[in-house]
């Protein structure tokens, strides 16, 4: 056997051969993550990390969960393949459970093996059952990165893949932001009108398929909506004949306190895709859900979609396991009663911190977005910094957390909180004291 590599020739050797993603190639320094278990990492010189994001707020039930791990180890040695034209076992187990924790009314799934290919399932099922073609996203959104779903992307990830992304069919409206209203108005007064702006778009627009939203923001602020919006929204839509897609993909499985965000409001999506936590992300896989109405158009009209590794048997065992575990560990109510405790504990930086504009959140879902001027909410740094490779404050302060062994993500001028469900009170604490060390970075730079 040849002989292994240390920890810094996997770090040179990841440099040199692989992409880093969504950042300049110049500079990247990955971190060689040589184990994790519970809601720790471990770096290849054995230093302890606090997972205060779970990886990509996906990591749900912690790392290393033993049932997962042994689902893994079952599935493929009992069947680690199928084409998907042959019903397997796993499959049928998978989606009779999901009929239990799915909002009501979703009966039909499409497997996929990311988010990214269960929204652009989504896309072409709406667009198949409609007969129409043009998709209404948000700003401030992000919804994958290949070109359907990169198209929806808000944020300005999506401005590298322009213009081949504007041949899709896709148009922006006003992100729900009440701290930081996009059309200047203030809530309640307002009337919800970020969702009659929506209306307006399509009743001025010819064929409007689907309105895809994340009930809650993620990376781009965890932007939670006040309460009536999405029940207004959902009006809105089936006034119009216009499908809602919920992308849950990073909301879904506890994150925000319910199995789904959209039960938060008793709102029941036409289509609603998820990923990420239904493995705990320990294998690939991607959900796209539909209405038995939607399903039943394809009964007798061409389903056009698919690929190999749709519903492959390696994803589909660990997604039983992490649905069980979620249960036995009772996570979607721990979520809001940990969650409720971290908000805490959050507010009080906004106190201390005047670089501390807004901190806000559902479930162990949280941003706290940093700002120069209170008065003005005008950020640190803006999407155009980001693009341009300027320096990010909230990155000078994630890499100051991270010296003190806590990794949390950062996105141009906000941080996303979203740790395992599994987390103790200790370790909140532990890395909102890392937060409050490391944010005076940021508070020399307000004003």
């Amino acid at each position: 056997m040849p002989p292994r590599l240390s920890s810094q020739e996997i770090v040179d050797w990841t440099r040199r051969l692989n992409y880093g993603t969504w950042r300049f190639q110049k500079g990247w320094m990955p971190l060689h993550v040589a184990d994790a278990e519970g809601c720790y990492f471990i770096d290849g010189a054995g230093k302890r990390y606090l997972d205060f994001s779970a990886q990509l707020m996906c990591v749900n039930l912690g790392h290393k969960n033993p049932a997962v791990i042994e689902a893994i180890r079952q599935q493929a040695s009992a069947l680690p393949y199928a084409a998907p034209a042959y019903a397997t076992e796993v499959r049928a187990e998978l989606s009779r459970l999901l009929l239990d924790v799915l909002p009501p009314g979703l009966e039909k799934f499409f497997f996929t093996t990311s988010g990214t290919e269960a929204n652009e399932a989504a896309f072409k099922i709406a667009r198949l059952f409609t007969g129409k073609s043009k998709i209404i996203a948000r700003y401030r959104s992000y919804h994958g990165s290949t070109m359907a779903s990169i198209a929806a992307t808000g944020d300005p990830r999506r401005w590298p893949a322009e213009p081949a992304a504007k041949g899709q069919g896709v148009i922006f409206a006003p992100e729900v932001n009440c701290y930081d209203c996009p059309i200047k108005h203030t809530y309640p007064a307002c009337g919800i009108a970020c969702a009659d702006y929506v209306e307006h778009m399509i009743e001025n627009e010819s064929d409007v398929a689907a309105v895809i939203v994340e009930p809650v923001a993620g990376t781009n602020g965890v932007l939670v909506p006040p309460p009536e919006y999405l029940p207004r929204l959902s009006e809105i839509c089936r006034r119009h004949g216009v499908l809602l897609i919920a992308d849950e993909v990073m909301t879904g499985w506890g994150r925000t306190g319910k199995w789904f965000a959209v039960d938060h409001w008793d709102v029941r999506p036409d289509i609603l895709v998820t990923a990420k936590g239904i493995t705990s992300a320990y294998v690939p896989l991607g959900l796209c859900a539909t209405t038995g109405k939607i399903a039943e158009y394809f009964d007798d009209h061409f389903f056009a979609h698919g690929h190999t590794y749709e519903a492959h048997p390696m994803t589909l065992g660990p997604a039983i396991a992490t649905i069980h575990e979620i249960q036995r560990l009772n996570l979607v109510e721990r979520s809001r009663e940990m969650g409720a405790y971290l908000g805490e504990r959050l507010l009080t930086l906004k106190e201390k911190h005047p670089c501390v504009g807004d901190v806000r959140g559902l479930g162990l879902f949280w941003a706290v977005e940093l700002v120069q001027d209170r008065t003005t909410k005008k950020p640190l740094n803006t999407m155009q910094d980001k693009m341009a490779g300027k320096s990010l404050t909230v990155e000078k302060v994630a890499a100051q957390m991270l010296q003190n062994g806590v990794a949390v993500q950062a996105w141009i001028s906000h941080f996303v909180i979203a740790p395992p469900l599994i987390i103790e009170k200790d370790d909140i604490d532990l890395g909102v004291s890392a937060l409050d060390v490391a944010l005076e970075l940021a508070d020399a730079q307000t004003r």
